[in-house]
């Protein structure tokens, strides 16, 4: 099975950008550490990062195309204001796929216009505030997920 994680806008700036709050570690590191747990566990993975709103919302639709079974996603800024996001992720699901929506901050605990997010209503789940390991957390719950799509599809074949 195969996930892909898409990171947003800023995202290749981890490790220099507000260090404070979002760490010292590597958008690169974050990476590393999803894809061993995604193979030990038989997943494929795979990463894409963008600053443009549009080349994510291809990067969505392409899921469809390409034989992508689960999204992870961290829209960053793009999750208060970007309903082509939104609805890119809402066809998605439409279709079957399952997305998990992950942060590095608690945006809860952020600024009043970073307490709303357009993507959480159209994804599976959202987890938020543990730094990179909420990272680690979406790809877990994303492998949950899937592996219980799997067993759905099983059980339905020797019923027929």
């Amino acid at each position: 099975m195969k996930i892909k994680v898409i990171h947003g806008p800023n995202l290749n700036m981890l490790g220099i950008r507000e260090v404070n709050l979002y760490g010292p570690m590597k958008l690169d590191d974050i990476n590393k550490n999803m894809e061993v747990v995604a193979k030990q566990n038989g997943f494929d993975i795979e990463f894409y990062q963008s600053n443009h709103e549009g080349d994510i919302v291809d990067a969505i639709q392409e899921c469809l195309s390409e034989g992508v079974d689960g999204l992870i996603i961290n829209p960053a800024a793009f999750t208060h204001y970007s309903i082509a996001i939104r609805d890119a992720i809402a066809a998605l699901r439409s279709n079957g796929l399952p997305v998990v929506e992950v942060h590095l901050t608690n945006t809860a605990a952020r600024e009043e216009f970073r307490q709303k997010s357009l993507i959480s209503p159209v994804v599976a789940g959202t987890i938020a505030g543990f730094g990179p390991f909420s990272y680690h957390l979406g790809l877990i719950a994303m492998m949950q997920i899937l592996n219980e799509i799997k067993m759905a599809k099983e059980v339905q074949k020797q019923g027929q």
